[in-house]
């Protein structure tokens, strides 16, 4: 039989996970072991499966996030990071967080639908909606199926504030819809930058767009008016903490508004997928890399309380928090944060979309 294979994923394998009843993935999890000594292997190619939700906006009350709504027009993400925290959420689809997070992928095309039936109901309190805060709204995918576009042209219709964080310049293909809204205080955007190191970004996140193009897009999306700020996020330390100073210089050259910085998180089925990929790719560092990050998180691979998941506690935290403080001062990047306009807002008239 035809075996996939994981070339150009970010994840090494698909692991297992008893959470939600995973089943056990035994062709993928021991063919794929030795899978360059198998015949028939095949390229895993990304599929995508219509979701139907009843509701899209997502609401949290998490006292260390700044936001309390969300729309996430994707589950699952083809840009491979190693890293992201929104991996364990596949297993609720009995899937691995590993490669199938990365080629088993969820669409919402009725997502804008479903927001405007939200937003014409009486009494609806206005605050920015949030995009990009699970999954990225510009993943590859969004060029064909447009999804966080009817978003985004629904938001600017009702003159609704938003923010959006993604890794991608494809940012760039919504920048009439984006500036737009920009120029009437309703929109701000942050570009995640990693890494510089380009053989560092292929491992750490093999198919987002490269730190170059991101960092071409926070210019051209000051240059239209739209506040834009770079997120180093995650800072993987032992990997890429070295780099702090010349993202936020290269941020500051882009002429980026702001920047902010926050730690790796490695939580669920991440933790055990992190370890394997630094087997993989740093083996030599490996322990020194998980001996930080648990300095970083208690003791931990992961620390899930509010606050410190954030920015991390101990040595290694004030060290790198002082860091970031003083290229930023150095660079006159202010705190990334931007009061959004909510007194714009005018609830959609009718039942249909107007720019849909």
């Amino acid at each position: 039989m035809a075996v996939e294979s994981i070339h150009g994923r970010g994840a090494p394998a698909n692991n297992t996970s008893t959470r939600f009843n995973l089943k056990e993935r035994v062709v993928e999890g021991d063919w794929l072991d030795s899978v360059e000594q198998l015949d028939g292997v095949m390229k895993r190619r990304t599929t995508v499966t219509v979701e139907r939700p009843k509701t899209i906006l997502t609401r949290n009350s998490s006292p260390d996030i700044g936001f309390d709504r969300s729309v996430n027009p994707y589950r699952g993400c083809e840009h491979g990071c190693i890293y992201c925290f929104a991996r364990p959420t596949h297993a609720y689809h009995d899937l691995s967080p590993g490669v199938d997070f990365e080629s088993r992928l969820f669409a919402k095309p009725d997502a804008a639908k479903l927001l405007h039936a939200t937003l014409s109901r009486p009494g609806y309190e206005v605050a920015p909606i949030a995009l990009g805060t699970n999954t990225d709204p510009y993943q590859p995918i969004e060029e064909e199926w447009r999804i966080t576009r009817s978003i985004l042209e629904l938001l600017l219709e009702t003159k609704h504030p938003f923010t959006i964080t993604t890794k991608s310049n494809r940012v760039l293909r919504d920048l009439d819809v984006i500036a737009a809204a920009a120029r009437m205080g309703l929109a701000a955007v942050a570009i995640s930058i990693t890494s510089l190191d380009p053989k560092v970004h292929t491992t750490l996140e093999p198919r987002a767009p490269a730190p170059r193009k991101r960092l071409a897009a926070v210019k051209a999306l000051i240059d239209a008016g739209v506040p834009t700020v770079v997120a180093i996020a995650p800072v993987v330390p032992q990997i890429t903490d070295h780099e702090i100073e010349a993202i936020v210089a290269a941020a500051a050259e882009a002429g980026a508004r702001g920047a902010f910085w926050l730690p790796v998180r490695l939580p669920h089925e991440v933790a055990p997928l992190f370890r394997q990929w630094l087997d993989r790719h740093y083996p030599e560092r490996a322990a020194k890399v998980m001996a930080t990050i648990q300095a970083l998180r208690g003791g931990r691979d992961n620390d899930p309380s509010f606050f410190t998941r954030m920015r991390g506690q101990g040595p290694w935290a004030d060290l790198i928090r002082t860091r970031f403080e003083i290229a930023s001062r150095r660079h006159g990047l202010a705190p990334a944060k931007f009061p959004l306009r909510r007194d714009r807002f005018e609830p959609p008239q009718g039942d249909q979309l107007r720019l849909l």
